[in-house]
């Protein structure tokens, strides 16, 4: 797992120290451990049944913790040893449900964890003019969209002020367009509120356009924590390469002087290769499955280099090309959709990479190559 060293003036506002949830005698998540400093957009992204949900509802009290602790702001709100109840750690928790009172009014949503505040009135004004529905205190769930829905949820979670604001597949029962779109509003209320928030999902553009950290993973245990941005480019092992993003691999052994050679050409890597998830260099002939995003390939008709399209998809400025090599192996590539391309027609191409990640090819039996 890799963690982001918080800067030293940066104290962690939420802190979980190798937490451990079981249901009987199965363990769901273990050895879990995750840091998110003040103001921060976190995000859990994996697939169904990872653990995601559940370290949720470990930090919102919901779930016991059988190993471990949780810290909010210093404070211990959990271990296997004593727990605060949820009601007593200030946590918002946004469901992707929403959750609200059918027979309730709009307002009175927002209302219901302001009981006893003495401007709980103006506050539910303040707090459904951010999310975009002032004048709409009156009006009754059922009267809204699922998108206003979702924004009056956020709006209750938030009117008490939440020492933290958990968030579970929020958008999942939008259609695509609005879940965007409310992605990029819900990070810019996040941020304007310098509200820390963790969110999970399993839809990647959803974490890529609301996160500014992302935690990926699988079995119960994070795989890689970084941005966007490296999980992308520098994948920590295969599965964070397979799960976030498109590509491709390819065959490769590598040669002395930082080069792989392959069907597509010898590609050079700026750096040492690595080809273990450990860091380790490879050694000259060690075989590699070199990763290639769609970028990675690119349309060139002056090269000598051809491939034949099996699939594409059009994506309004691109089309995302399937292609076949000559070895049989397929690598996708994305092409200005000017480049309208009939399916078995050959097309040029080659290599453009700029981030060079290889893994040790798991069929090699000869050289250690790490």
């Amino acid at each position: 797992m890799t963690v982001p060293d918080l800067p030293p003036d940066t104290p962690p506002w939420l802190q979980l120290d190798a937490i451990a949830v079981a249901y009987g005698r199965k363990a769901v998540v273990e050895g879990f451990s995750l840091t998110l400093p003040r103001g921060t957009v976190g995000c859990l992204l994996g697939p169904s049944g990872c653990g995601k949900t559940t370290v949720l509802r470990a930090i919102a009290g919901f779930e016991p913790l059988a190993a471990g602790a949780i810290r909010l702001d210093g404070e211990l709100v959990a271990s296997p040893a004593q727990a605060l109840p949820p009601e007593q750690r200030r946590i918002g928790m946004v469901f992707q449900e929403h959750a609200l009172f059918p027979h309730l009014t709009v307002g009175d949503n927002v209302a219901f964890g302001l009981r006893g505040v003495p401007d709980a009135a103006q506050r539910v004004t303040q707090m459904l003019e951010t999310v975009g529905l002032g004048g709409s205190a009156q009006r009754y769930p059922h009267q809204l969209s699922g998108g206003q829905q979702q924004r009056v949820a956020l709006a209750r979670a938030l009117a008490p002020s939440p020492r933290l604001l958990l968030l579970d597949e929020p958008f999942s029962n939008l259609d695509i367009e609005l879940r965007e779109r409310l992605g990029g509003e819900l990070r810019a209320l996040l941020k304007a509120a310098g509200t820390t928030a963790l969110l999970v999902t399993h839809d990647q553009h959803e974490a890529f356009a609301i996160a500014d950290e992302i935690g990926i993973m699988a079995d119960g245990r994070i795989q890689q924590w970084a941005s966007a941005y490296d999980l992308y480019h520098q994948p920590a092992n295969r599965f964070v390469a397979d799960f976030v993003g498109q590509g491709a691999f390819l065959p490769g052994t590598v040669q002395r002087g930082q080069h792989i050679r392959m069907e597509l050409g010898v590609l050079e890597s700026p750096e040492p290769i690595r080809c273990t998830e450990h860091g380790d260099l490879c050694d000259a002939g060690c075989g590699v499955d070199v990763l290639l995003r769609p970028d990675d390939v690119v349309h060139d008709d002056a090269s000598p280099i051809t491939a034949e399209v099996l699939a594409k998809a059009f994506r309004g400025a691109e089309f995302l090309y399937t292609l076949k090599l000559a070895s049989g192996h397929t690598v996708l590539s994305l092409v200005p959709s000017h480049h309208n391309h009939a399916i078995g027609e050959r097309i040029g191409i080659r290599l453009e990479v700029d981030h060079v990640v290889a893994y040790k090819r798991a069929s090699e039996p000869v050289l250690d190559c790490g």
